[in-house]
């Protein structure tokens, strides 16, 4: 029959029954009492299998229900679409023209529902599933590959989803579902996050080597009063902290440029247009002096975060734990 052949949706008993079942419940906040989604969508699967096999006894069989439960079913379908889908001939059934168009549009929303299905059972997958993982822009040149190389020894074949962004926007993506697990800076303090801090990392105020202060090794901050400051944008972390040292050093930093990048502004010192207060550089870059910072004490926390109650897949929950393992060894101290 040719919608035999158009057929793409598994019929296994198991497979059917659990597609059914699991249509019973709305799974999102669209599907309202009352919508065709609700009202129609745990007979839908029933309805394949009767166009299928033309026979409501041997549909039932393959489902594994009571005969007379399906020709039920059917009947309320027909009657909630005020449809005739079916012409019935004895105990055979064919399709009407208003069931062959109904059966095409179903056969491709239970593909979906298949295809939905098997994604997500593959991204939980414990061997080869998925982590949606958030880093800071200054983790990603050898923090980030690092931490995946070593726990990729263990865990071959795990996928990453990656996203490099700063904190904000990752606190942002894991409220949103987008964001497993995300290594950032400050540490968040949220009621509705759960966050771990892995290690510090010291910050130095850099400057350009021909600048007066390129003589010396150690500065205090206060020092740096009088200096053009370029930072990172309003919302970045790092902005926060330099923010926050400089007003515990005694003043607000004069901002000649505010970028994205730290590496950036590094070379934006390089060429006069100010000092930076910045984390050590993955490569040292020529045309700068970095001080360290000898009071107040300057430093960023990097921690993990993740939602509170957020239930993990199993490759998740395997990098969380080799997160935390890392405390303190997670940054190349410089």
């Amino acid at each position: 029959m040719q919608h035999d052949r158009r057929s793409r949706v598994s019929l296994s008993p198991i497979g059917n029954r659990s597609v059914t079942q699991n249509f019973d419940v709305p799974t999102t906040a669209e599907l309202e009492a009352g919508s065709w989604a609700t009202t129609l969508t745990p007979r839908l699967a029933q309805f394949v299998a009767v166009a299928r096999h033309e026979h409501v006894t041997r549909a039932a069989q393959q489902l594994g229900m009571p005969q007379s439960t399906l020709s039920r079913s059917m009947a309320r379908l027909e009657h909630d679409l005020g449809v005739d889908l079916f012409a019935r001939h004895g105990r055979t059934v064919s399709l009407t023209a208003a069931g062959r168009a109904f059966l095409g549009s179903v056969e491709r929303a239970l593909s979906e529902v298949d295809r939905a299905a098997e994604a997500v059972r593959a991204d939980a997958d414990p061997s080869t599933g998925k982590v949606a993982f958030g880093f800071l822009h200054t983790m990603g040149s050898e923090t980030v590959p690092e931490l995946i190389r070593a726990f990729r020894t263990d865990h071959p074949r795990v996928r990453f989803q990656l996203f490099q962004g700063y904190g904000e926007a990752m606190i942002e993506r894991l409220r949103d579902g987008d964001l497993d697990l995300c290594l950032t800076s400050p540490v968040p303090d949220a009621p509705d996050l759960v966050a771990r801090r892995l290690d510090e990392q010291k910050l130095r105020l850099v400057v350009p080597d021909d600048h007066p202060l390129a003589v010396r090794k150690r500065i205090r901050l206060a020092e740096a009063a009088g200096e053009l400051f370029v930072t990172l944008e309003p919302g970045y972390g790092l902005r926060r902290i330099t923010d926050a040292l400089c007003a515990e050093a005694g003043f607000a930093p004069k901002v000649a440029f505010e970028g994205e990048d730290p590496e950036t502004l590094r070379g934006l010192v390089a060429a006069g247009l100010g000092v930076g207060l910045l984390p050590p550089p993955a490569v040292p870059r020529p045309g700068v002096v970095e001080l360290t910072v000898t009071a107040p004490r300057a430093v960023r926390e990097i921690g993990v975060a993740w939602l509170d109650g957020h239930p993990d897949t199993a490759p998740v929950a395997a990098f969380k734990r080799f997160l935390l393992s890392r405390r303190g060894q997670l940054l190349l101290h410089r």
